[in-house]
């Protein structure tokens, strides 16, 4: 892979599996120092080994996005042993956790705490890095939507959907400041999260509706990914591109 950001520093959440894991490689893959994010910080530091023994450099932190607190701390130490952040991207999210059901018989406390880490924790993060952006003269702030934000997705869709709307006011705010704010709404990818949260007979149903082919992988994330971190993005903010085989045009 070229590395076309090579110098720059990243900040990826909820980087310890899945779509997280492969965000972090593809950046430290194409030249960034990497800080892989992670409630499971025992997972993040064992991803970190990894790209590690692969050659890049990278940095393992233990983060929990509704805190103001750790997300500040997380930033600092990224500005202390990188010197600055270039990159942010919002990818931490409950899914699996979410019990199944009618979202009327969802307790509020549950509710609550989705809001509070897929779409309260994406400000959060944002606001730690801020300063260090600011910094930097110009920075890229990418948010983890999903493709069920555009359909009926209980409490997991509302969060989604509330990030499309958070990246487009943020995009508007720190657009003077040259600081790029866009989205990526992954259709239904292969994860280990994906298999906890949906039946066979649900994955089935959903790889029908998919036009280009079945669920896509990690990898087929990668593309928009590293288009909206580097320069070659810098004329895009406020947009949520869906990276979903199709999936969007169900509707």
């Amino acid at each position: 892979m070229q590395p076309v950001l090579e110098g720059k520093v990243a900040i990826v959440t909820g980087a310890a599996g899945g779509i997280g894991r492969a965000y972090a490689r593809a950046l430290a893959q194409a030249g960034a120092r990497v800080v892989l994010a992670d409630i499971d910080e025992a997972g993040a530091s064992a991803v970190a080994k990894q790209l590690e023994l692969e050659g890049h450099t990278v940095l393992a932190a233990g983060l929990d996005v509704t805190s103001e607190r750790s997300a500040a701390r997380v930033a600092s130490e990224t500005r202390e042993r990188f010197g600055g952040i270039d990159i942010l991207v919002n990818n931490a999210a409950l899914m699996a956790e979410i019990p199944m059901g009618p979202l009327l018989e969802l307790p509020i406390d549950f509710w609550d705490r989705v809001l509070a880490v897929n779409l309260t924790g994406a400000l959060i993060c944002a606001k730690a890095v801020l300063p260090a952006l600011k910094a930097r003269g110009s920075g890229k702030i990418i948010n983890q939507s999903s493709g069920g934000a555009f359909g009926p997705s209980g409490v997991y869709g509302v969060s989604k959907l509330g990030l499309v709307s958070l990246t487009v006011t943020l995009a508007r705010e720190l657009a003077p400041h040259r600081i790029n704010v866009n989205a990526i709404a992954p259709g239904f990818v292969e994860t280990e999260a994906m298999h906890r949260a949906a039946s066979p007979e649900v994955v089935e149903m959903v790889t029908r509706a998919i036009p280009l082919k079945g669920v896509g992988q990690t990898d087929d994330l990668v593309g928009a990914l590293l288009f909206l971190a580097s320069s070659a993005s810098d004329w895009v903010t406020g947009q949520t591109l869906n990276v979903d085989g199709g999936w969007v045009m169900r509707i």
